[in-house]
C-alpha cells in the first residue's frame, strides 16, 4: 500500500511519524513524506532515508493581520500543489500541526481515505478540523476525545516512540555504563536528567542551578540538557562548591543514554517526552510548557499524575527551592519512584506504532 504522511514543524509531530514509517516499511508497504523545507521534518526524515516532498504550508493564522487575510489564498496554492502526492498515495495521515493542512484538504478533495493521529490530550486546531471528515482519529491520549467534535470516528492508539528508545529497557545496564563513560558520570550515584526539549527551557535551566546549590547532596548527579543557546550561560552559573556533580550537556543525540542512567526524569510534558520516558519506564517530574497551545502540556502532564506515573509543578509555581525541595523528597523515597516508574510503564503504549499502521492500512483497504 502506498501511504503518505504529512506533518512536522516540531520534533513531536516528526518522530511519531518516522516511528510509524518504520513498521510501515517493514511489513513491505512504501512511504513518503509531506512537509516544509524549514521544519524539523525537512531534516529528520531525509536523515532517516526516506522520500520527502516539500509542500508550502503555513501556519494557522488566529488574528487579524495582512498575513491572515492572504492566508487562504496561499492554502489554495497550497492545495492544488499537493494533489500529484494525494493521488499517488492509497490512504492519507494527517500528524497534525498546520504542516498537515494542505495535505489533508487535497485528500478529501481527491477522496482518498484520510487518518489523523494527534499526539497530545488536548486535540490541535488542525486535527480539530480535519476530525470528521477522517476516516478515522487515532488518539494517543484518550483524554483527547473530549476535545473532538461529535461523532468523530477515534481510537486509542497510543503515540509511536522510535525503536532504538523502546529498546531502553531490556538493555538499560549497557546502555547506562555507556552512558556514564560517554557523559563523564560516576557510577553508584543516583542520577537525575532534566531537559525541556531540543531547545531548552530557560526558566528549568535557571530554577535547576539553583536547586543545586540548595540539594548540595553527596551521592547526587545531575544531567543537565540545557538547548545549545544555553549551555555556556548554565556552565558558568554552577556552583563549583557543591558535592553534588553536575553535567551540562547542549544536545544530545542520543536520548537512550540519558534514559538508561536516569533514576528521576525532569522535564516538559511534550507528548514525545510523555511517551518516551513512559516507554522507558522512568518516574518523573513534569513541568508543562506554559505557553503551549490550548494547555495541551499541562493536560498531558495531568494524564500521566492520574496514573501515578509523575507529578507535576506548575511553571509559575517553580523556583529553585520549591524544585530542590521535590527532588529531595522524591529521592528519598525509593520505593515511590520504583512505583511510579512501574506506572509508567503500564500506562505505555509500546505496540503504538503498530496500532496505528493497522488504522492506517484498515483505512486504505477500505477505499
Amino acid at each position: 500500500m502506498k501511504v503518505l504522511i504529512a506533518g512536522g514543524g516540531t520534533a513531536g509531530h516528526v518522530f511519531p511519524a518516522l516511528a510509524l514509517s518504520s513498521h510501515l516499511i517493514s511489513g513491505g508497504h512504501e512511504v513518503r513524506f509531506a512537509g516544509t523545507s524549514h521544519g524539523q521534518e525537512a531534516r529528520l526524515v531525509r536523515e532517516a532515508g526516506l522520500p520527502f516532498e516539500e509542500i508550502r504550508a503555513r501556519p494557522l493564522e488566529r488574528k487579524v493581520s495582512v498575513r491572515a487575510v492572504v492566508a487562504p489564498i496561499a492554502a489554495v496554492a497550497a492545495v492544488k500543489a499537493c494533489r500529484p502526492l494525494v493521488s499517488w498515495a492509497d490512504v492519507v495521515v494527517g500528524m497534525g500541526g498546520y504542516v498537515s493542512v494542505p495535505v489533508a484538504l487535497a485528500s478529501l478533495r481527491a477522496r482518498r481515505p484520510l487518518v489523523l493521529h494527534e499526539q497530545n490530550a488536548v486535540p490541535g486546531l488542525a486535527n480539530r478540523t480535519f476530525a470528521r471528515p477522517a476516516r478515522r482519529v487515532a488518539l494517543a491520549f484518550s483524554e483527547a476525545r473530549r476535545g473532538l467534535p461529535r461523532r468523530t470516528r477515534s481510537i486509542v492508539t497510543g503515540n509511536p516512540v522510535r525503536d532504538e528508545i523502546l529498546s531502553v529497557p531490556g538493555d538499560r545496564d549497557r546502555l547506562a555504563k555507556e552512558a556514564i563513560r560517554e557523559l563523564d558520570l560516576a557510577e553508584g550515584r543516583r542520577t537525575v536528567v532534566v531537559f525541556g526539549g531540543s531547545q531548552g527551557a530557560l526558566h528549568v535551566n535557571r530554577s535547576v542551578v539553583d536547586a543545586i546549590r540548595r540539594l548540595a547532596l553527596a551521592d547526587l548527579q545531575l544531567l543537565l540538557l540545557t538547548g545549545p543557546a544555553h549551555v555556556g550561560s548554565v556552565r558558568a552559573a554552577i556552583p563549583s562548591d557543591v558535592p553534588t556533580i553536575v553535567r551540562v550537556v547542549g544536545f544530545l543525540e542520543r536520548m537512550t543514554l540519558a534514559y538508561a542512567v536516569a533514576d528521576l526524569v525532569i522535564a516538559r510534558a511534550g507528548a514525545t517526552t510523555v511517551a518516551e520516558v513512559a516507554a522507558c519506564g522512568l518516574p518523573s517530574l513534569l513541568i508543562p510548557y506554559p505557553y503551549a497551545t490550548g494547555r495541551h502540556q499541562e493536560a498531558n502532564a495531568r494524564a500521566l499524575q492520574r496514573a501515578g506515573a509523575s507529578t507535576m509543578l506548575l511553571d509559575d509555581e517553580l523556583d529553585g527551592r520549591v524544585l530542590a525541595d521535590r527532588i529531595g523528597r522524591l529521592l528519598s523515597d525509593g520505593d515511590r519512584l520504583l512505583e511510579m516508574g512501574a506506572r509508567a510503564r503500564a500506562w505505555s503504549r509500546p505496540d503504538a506504532a503498530e496500532a496505528l499502521a493497522r488504522v492506517v492500512l484498515e483505512a486504505g483497504d477500505g477505499a
